[in-house]
């Protein structure tokens, strides 16, 4: 293969200008707006006579609004029943409007933004847009050699851009917002989409429903998938994961928390209501809101379906508030963090950590993979990729796949990433290194950098919110040489078991 010709004017401005910062931390766990884990100046090049051929990436969405009116209104209804009572703080009495703003600002998501087609709940922010436009920017920066070879080869062999969603608007709108980043500096490439550009049983299999996606038939190569779907949502729904997730609600550090929280904004009389295990607040009543510009009016009912009865509840919806509000920093001015004091905030991430660890996450030894054996098919998909290029078959130049928290977390136990806990061990922030807000920050990342050399061998790096990470340490021995990043691709293959050809 003979070196590219350079990149044009515009990429190479880009490959010095794209240095991202590395820190995000205000403990707001799987709603930790993305910062890249790594300096790109400090990854390792590829070895002698290496040149790379294709990438890979599977995304979550970036970062999004609440994706219902539900716990918002639960805790504006509280609010408005404490203000009623004149049981309000001074700091109490400024949360109702900023409440309020976060509702609005919800409601209108993405009015006047190009690309989204439908303002609302659940929509990516800006801070969710330029997230996916800047992790393109990078992921050309830091393969100019590939990209500089698919603009020489577009006029005789063209090679395709492949890109995959998992049909949720905002697994969408991510999968568009960085392809059009990405075509911006490199028009040679050509976008193409599946049939419709959806593939839930890769993207969305933590969710496959008999009514849509039912595979009964056990040849059809979705049949585990479809089948681990259901075993997953039956897991999720006995009491075998209730017992699980349970121990940090019966700490006495959860009353204490909540209490420090909310009686810097209601009074402890009107906190004591709770006590007699009568009152609740729930998602009730009818909301108007106008666009700045008085050209869309929306009002959302509430449906009573979620309820505030106790304090540990009404601070736990508190902190989903101010975790969501980190990504809506441009839609929303209040400052959330005001409400919710920093060892709070920490608790109530390490309490949703130890939630996702089970439900989520690698969970217990005794589980049999229960939590991530639905996206095995996803991981495989990685692997049918490179032996295309393995088999000479260089249509795919790349291929992005745009997903969500519940299947990236999944696979990062699939890829024997993450470590699953004996039964008789409970997880603890304490004892495992196990957090929401680096296995799946808002649009975390694993992409696979596939490199070539003139013999033909094939070497794979992975970047997992983009930092080189090696393999399981099984697959230590496919390592190019002991430390590398870089993995021999028939050794790895061998080490994750045979994957059907494509």
């Amino acid at each position: 293969m003979l070196p590219p010709p350079p990149l044009s004017g515009i990429a190479l401005v880009l490959v010095c200008c794209a240095a991202p910062a590395l820190a995000f931390d205000g403990h707001y766990q799987t709603k930790t707006p993305y910062a890249p884990k790594q300096d790109p100046a400090t990854y390792a090049a590829p070895p002698a006579g290496f040149l790379p051929i294709y990438t890979q990436l599977v995304a979550r969405h970036g970062a999004r609004g609440l994706t219902g009116m539900k716990g918002d209104a639960a805790l504006y209804a509280m609010w408005q029943q404490a203000a009623a009572q004149d049981a309000l703080t001074p700091l109490g009495r400024e949360l109702g409007p900023d409440i309020l703003a976060l509702m609005q600002a919800n409601a209108l998501l993405g009015y006047g933004v190009a690309g989204i087609e439908r303002p609302g709940y659940g929509n990516l922010t800006q801070t969710g847009i330029e997230e996916h436009r800047q992790l393109a920017v990078r992921l050309l920066a830091r393969l100019p050699d590939l990209f500089a070879q698919v603009e020489q080869d577009a006029a005789t062999a063209p090679r395709q851009l492949v890109t995959i969603h998992s049909g949720v608007d905002r697994a969408r709108d991510s999968a568009r917002f960085f392809t059009q980043s990405l075509l911006e500096h490199a028009p040679a490439l050509q976008p193409i989409l599946q049939a419709d550009g959806v593939n839930r049983f890769l993207l969305y299999a933590h969710k496959l429903a008999p009514k849509t996606h039912l595979v009964a038939d056990r040849a059809n190569p979705h049949y585990a998938t479809y089948a681990a779907s259901q075993a997953y949502q039956h897991y999720i729904r006995t009491k075998r994961l209730d017992t699980l997730m349970a121990p940090p609600a019966r700490q006495p550090a959860a009353a204490k928390h909540a209490r420090h929280v909310l009686e810097r904004l209601f009074t402890p009389a009107f906190l004591a209501q709770f006590n007699g295990g009568t009152t609740s607040y729930a998602d009730t009543g009818s909301y108007t809101f106008t666009s700045a510009d008085g050209k869309l009016t929306r009002t959302l009912k509430g449906s009573g379906k979620t309820a505030i009865r106790s304090v540990n509840a009404a601070a736990t919806t508190l902190y989903e508030l101010y975790a969501i509000a980190a990504g809506m920093r441009h839609e929303v001015p209040a400052d959330f963090s005001r409400y919710m004091p920093a060892e709070d905030a920490r608790y109530y991430a390490s309490v949703a950590d130890h939630e996702d660890f089970y439900k989520k996450g690698p969970s217990t030894t005794d589980s049999a993979g229960v939590t991530w054996r639905f996206a095995v098919a996803l991981r495989e998909d990685f692997f049918r990729e490179v032996d295309a290029l393995a088999a000479g078959d260089l249509r795919h130049a790349a291929k992005l796949r745009f997903t969500h928290a519940e299947m990236i977390i999944p696979l990062a136990s699939a890829m024997g990433l993450q470590q699953a806990l004996p039964p008789e061990t409970s997880y603890s922030h304490a004892d495992s290194p196990w957090r929401g807000q680096s296995v799946s920050p808002m649009a975390a990342n694993m992409q696979w950098d596939v490199y070539r050399n003139g013999a033909g061998q094939l070497i794979v790096r992975l970047l997992y919110n983009e930092k080189e990470t090696p393999f399981k340490p099984a697959c230590d021995g496919a390592r190019i040489a002991p430390g590398s990043v870089f993995y021999d691709y028939a050794g790895l293959k061998a080490c994750y078991g045979h994957v059907a050809a494509r």
